[in-house]
């Protein structure tokens, strides 16, 4: 049976004999919630990969003090950013908690053209803040010593502004008329844009262009997930200008809440198979 995980960021200077403490939000949940008694072993993790194995040598009224008897690094993975759109009935926040369950190392909120929900003055921050709530948990119920960043929302203009400066190279980077398998830039991650109209397919790009799936071992992906109502024409042609490459994920229809999930499950499926020589 697997160890329960608290977050703690003085887990990161953790050694085998040191006392860690859990105090605040966590100790709480450790103490009051999860009822965690002197002598159990727990997992403290600082979220960017340290976990540190402990045994509780003293529980208080919302805190306790573990030692720990093994500290390890959790090398990160694939680094997968997802994109997701803003969509309604919790669809996004479904989104976030699956991807961290398969292993999403962060998010962007996306307000896009055809989004239903915005957020607006103070429901930015609040937004972002549930996204950030959804991807801690989801990160200690899957047992995760990485938790995945969730940065500031983007509207369209600015996301196309993010995805130019991660990729350099874009220009010829794609051509989403055609939507033919460009050429894979030199610098920065693969940019994959989830759409209907895509005739490449996900498994067939990883296992069919090599050179991709190499670009995504070593320098990760973005996927691109758009609303219920779909990406519009006009930003799939300027997202495809700013380095992304359309691709289809199934023949079946996905709500905006699992196409990241199936996209990060067929991306690690395939490339954690093949070697960095293929």
């Amino acid at each position: 049976m697997t160890l329960p995980v608290f977050v703690a960021p003085a887990a990161a200077h953790a050694y085998p004999g040191a006392l860690l403490t859990l105090d605040g939000a966590e100790g709480h949940h450790a103490v009051r919630v999860r009822r965690v008694r002197v002598g159990e072993q727990i997992d403290i993790v600082d979220g960017r990969g340290t976990r540190a194995t402990c045994t509780v040598t003293v529980v208080a009224k919302d805190s306790l003090e573990a030692r720990a008897e093994s500290v390890a690094t959790e090398p990160a993975g694939t680094r997968i950013t997802v994109v997701q759109a803003l969509a309604k009935g919790g669809r996004d926040e479904q989104a976030v908690e699956t991807c961290t369950e398969y292993g999403a190392a962060a998010f962007i909120p996306w307000e896009a053209d055809r989004s239903v929900v915005h957020w607006k003055g103070e429901k930015r921050a609040k937004g972002r803040a549930r996204w950030e709530v959804t991807a801690l948990a989801a990160a200690k119920q899957s047992r995760r010593a990485w938790i995945p960043e969730v940065r500031g929302a983007l509207n369209t203009r600015d996301l196309v502004a993010f995805l130019s400066a991660e990729q350099p190279n874009a220009a010829g980077h794609a051509d989403v008329t055609a939507n033919t398998v460009p050429r894979v830039a030199t610098r920065g991650g693969v940019v994959l844009i989830c759409h209907e109209t895509a005739t490449v397919t996900l498994p067939t790009l990883l296992t069919e262009h090599r050179a991709v799936a190499a670009r995504i071992r070593e320098a990760g992906a973005t996927v691109v997930v758009g609303p219920e109502g779909g990406i519009s024409p006009a930003e799939l042609e300027a997202l495809g200008a700013a380095g992304g490459m359309p691709v289809l994920l199934t023949r079946n229809v996905l709500r905006s809440g699992s196409a990241a999930p199936f996209a990060i499950a067929t991306i690690q499926a395939l490339t954690d198979t093949m070697g960095s020589d293929d």
